[in-house]
């Protein structure tokens, strides 16, 4: 069974994101056909990028690149949770996938984004930045509206027709995470 992480991109005090991912986890969980875990970009306490090394060379220096390492590599497929800042994701989940580079590699990812313009220019920030990281992603994404997804633009309450795109996505997660498989197992 693949393993999913929902990475919430945001480290903001006061961020929305949060009780998003919680809802898109609970979503995950009632449709199954995956293992489904929370990875809260903000536990991670990722400075701005200090290895000396580069990446894809591996050899990490910090206990924090570790740890995120370790999770990353865990994980078959992800969906990030990610605001719109600015027409792009925030720094902070930039800065997180620039920390790593096989750790992602030939895995599969959807994406929950939030703004005002449904966080659509974000997510397609993402995708050039993934497909660089060697991520296959989905066409189907949850787009949430910060004027109609929430009251009074604090409470969150999406509308019923996501629940339809939740598990479209997710199908599609599941899909590419599998069939890319193959490319990820150790070699003898």
């Amino acid at each position: 069974m693949l393993k999913i992480g929902i990475i919430l991109g945001s480290t903001r005090p006061g961020r929305r994101g949060e009780v998003i991912a919680q809802w898109f986890f609970e979503e995950a969980k009632k449709h199954g056909g995956a293992e489904y875990e929370y990875v809260d970009l903000a536990a991670y306490e990722l400075p701005v990028l200090d290895e000396p090394n580069p990446p894809y060379q591996q050899n990490y220096t910090k206990a924090h690149t570790k740890r995120w390492s370790a999770k990353i590599a865990s994980l078959d497929a992800f969906v990030f949770v990610t605001p719109e800042y600015n027409h792009s994701t925030s720094g902070a989940l930039k800065n997180a996938l620039d920390f790593l580079m096989n750790e992602w590699a030939n895995k599969a990812a959807g994406f929950v984004a939030y703004g005002g313009s449904h966080g659509a220019r974000a997510v397609e920030h993402l995708r050039g930045m993934l497909a660089e990281l060697r991520v296959a992603t989905v066409r189907t994404q949850i787009g949430l509206s910060l004027f109609t997804d929430f009251e009074n633009a604090k409470l969150f309450k999406p509308g019923p027709q996501h629940a339809k795109n939740v598990a479209a996505m997710l199908d599609e997660v599941i899909a590419w995470g599998t069939a890319l498989k193959p490319l990820r197992a150790p070699t003898a």
